[in-house]
């Protein structure tokens, strides 16, 4: 097989891996060989190739590492609607005692607290962070 068929046929299995993963950074080096299988392509040697498929590797993985899809979020687990459905779900309060209530949501008595801003004032209350057994909410 020639150079560049080697090349790419690496870099497929690369892009093939990469979907079992979920990562972008094997798309990455999967990248650098196939500027390897372009270089074989020139005619360049077989050193040269290395080179090249190892520097673009390098420097799009680098790329990656710094971009918004490097690095994983930032964000609290408590407050995110994709981990815990609760999230921006709504409660009626009765009553506050000191900015802690105990209401009745989801079949089940639940603690909840005021969040920051919040009011305390009878009514509907959007839910913004579940801590424990803890609802916080914030006026809806």
């Amino acid at each position: 097989m020639l150079d560049w068929m080697n090349w790419l046929v690496g870099a497929g299995i690369l892009v093939i891996a990469e979907l079992f993963t979920g990562t972008f950074y094997l798309l990455m080096i999967a990248i650098g060989l196939a500027f390897g299988g372009i270089a074989a392509l020139l005619g360049l040697s077989g050193p040269i190739q290395t080179l090249v498929a190892a520097v673009v590797g390098v420097v799009a993985t680098s790329i990656l590492h710094r971009s918004r899809f490097g690095r994983p979020a930032k964000g609290s687990a408590n407050r995110d609607h994709n981990v815990n459905l609760d999230i921006g779900e709504r409660v009626s309060v009765p009553s506050w005692q000191g900015g802690r209530a105990r209401v009745m949501y989801r079949g089940a008595l639940w603690d909840v607290e005021l969040g920051p801003g919040a009011l305390p004032e009878a009514g509907e209350y959007r839910i913004v962070e579940v801590q424990g057994s803890r609802l916080i909410v914030a006026n809806s």
